[in-house]
């Protein structure tokens, strides 16, 4: 069974920074984009950034230039470095991957169940 747990959400102020980390376990036998998404309330989730598997990270932009993604060379683990809050990013962030799982020839999404990052003014 394929879990996501995400981590490093917290309360920061405006300017400040965080690092959210997103450890995946279970079998996926290839791994084809991750990504981070947020949802604020009333909003609709959006994503954030995302990294496929040429390695190539993709950014809204809203957040050019302050957040990066990167992974770890096993592909289990994904980082959002975040920087220069805004007010605005206050929002549940979840991690989200595509991938083939064991045994089958369809790929299929999972989800972590999301960290809360608030920024104050």
């Amino acid at each position: 069974q394929v879990q996501l747990v995400e981590s490093g959400g917290g309360l920061v102020e405006a300017g400040g920074s965080l690092r959210l980390s997103c450890v995946i376990s279970g079998n996926i036998v290839s791994m084809l984009s991750m990504g981070w998404y947020r949802q604020a309330p009333g909003n609709q989730r959006e994503v954030v950034a995302s990294i496929g598997d040429s390695g190539r990270p993709n950014y809204a932009d809203s957040v050019k230039g302050r957040f990066t993604i990167s992974r770890n060379s096993a592909k289990d683990t994904v980082y959002l470095q975040m920087n220069n809050l805004k007010v605005e990013d206050t929002a549940t962030y979840y991690c989200g991957v595509i991938g083939l799982p064991s045994g089958s020839h369809s790929a299929r999404d999972w989800w972590g169940k999301g960290t809360l990052v608030s920024v104050s003014a």
